[in-house]
């Protein structure tokens, strides 16, 4: 599986399957503060990523005007 993370920007590759916390884990990421996106729809954090599977990991970003 391809992983593309931003902020900053880099590209891992992984052996799959693997579950988003398995994932996450191994990036020491929370899944708090990150999407995961696959083809364009957000991945639920209980999913099993395939082995051809391109993910992109986006940072949660919260703000709001007055």
């Amino acid at each position: 599986m391809i992983v593309e993370l931003r902020n900053p920007t880099r590209t891992v590759e992984f052996e799959g399957p693997m579950a988003v916390s398995a994932l996450l884990a191994r990036l020491d990421l929370r899944r708090e503060g990150v999407l995961l996106i696959r083809e364009g729809t957000l991945v639920p954090g209980d999913d099993v990523l395939g082995v051809d599977d391109r993910i992109e990991i986006r940072s949660v970003i919260s703000g709001g005007a007055w």
